[in-house]
């Protein structure tokens, strides 16, 4: 089972967190103080994040898959669903394929096709040699404006992600293919993106709003790939706002 946290009162609405590629759930530790007064809040590592086994990480259906058996142990039937870049593939997938199970959706730095299997054949095989923490230079200029401050914490928990559970990520991206998906979600849906984000760009974001029937596109100003951590509080009054909202 993955390994997850829950705080926030029994009897709020639940929703799931669910993080990038290369983070655990401590990624989310910004909206918390925002997100808990009101919300039932699970978060969530990915196999060979945090606390969570490698295993389980062969497709984003199969991730899709294992967030569906927590739910299933943690008998709620029904949640809504945050994720940002490899959550937010995942929340594509869930809203797609398990509509029952998703109340919203909010999707944050994510596309629904992203590289090539070349690009992320080649990014696995290198964290299989060196390591996730060989990456960290790169990472860094992909999920933060150039200047931000506070990128350590980040940092570590990249260098403390198994190489396995990494590059199996890694390989399930490179296989992703969700742009079909797209007009299957009927859920209410927020799409956000970071305006300087260079992993995925405001216009992968355009392509899931114009795709998802309904949906609504905010571009949030001065924030990379992890714009939870670089704009927290805009993003968790967006959060608020969608996941309350009627």
């Amino acid at each position: 089972m993955l390994h997850h946290e829950i705080a926030g009162p029994a009897d709020a609405p639940p929703v799931v967190l669910a993080g990038s590629l290369g983070t655990t759930l401590r990624m989310w530790d910004p909206q918390m103080e925002a997100l808990t007064p009101h919300l039932r809040v699970v978060r969530l590592d990915h196999p060979g994040h945090g606390g969570s086994p490698e295993g389980g990480a062969g497709s984003i259906a199969e991730l899709g898959r294992g967030v569906l058996d927590l739910l299933d142990r943690l008998e709620m039937p029904r949640v809504s669903f945050a994720g940002l870049s490899l959550g937010g593939m995942i929340g594509m997938w869930l809203a797609a394929h398990a509509p029952e199970r998703i109340d919203r959706l909010a999707l944050l730095c994510t596309s629904a096709r992203l590289g090539t299997p070349a690009y992320w054949a080649e990014r696995a095989a290198t964290v299989r040699e060196a390591g996730t923490a060989s990456l960290a230079q790169a990472a860094a200029a992909r999920w933060f404006t150039p200047g931000h401050t506070g990128t350590e914490p980040y940092l570590r928990m990249l260098g403390e992600v198994s190489a396995a559970g990494y590059a199996a990520c890694c390989e399930a991206i490179g296989a992703m293919d969700l742009r079909p998906d797209l007009p299957l979600i009927t859920t209410p849906t927020l799409v956000l993106a970071g305006a300087e984000d260079p992993a995925t760009p405001p216009e992968h974001a355009e392509l899931i709003a114009a795709g998802v029937p309904g949906s609504r596109l905010v571009v949030v100003a001065g924030a990379a790939h992890l714009a939870s951590a670089e704009r927290p509080e805009t993003v968790s009054r967006h959060l608020l706002d969608h996941l309350l909202g009627e």
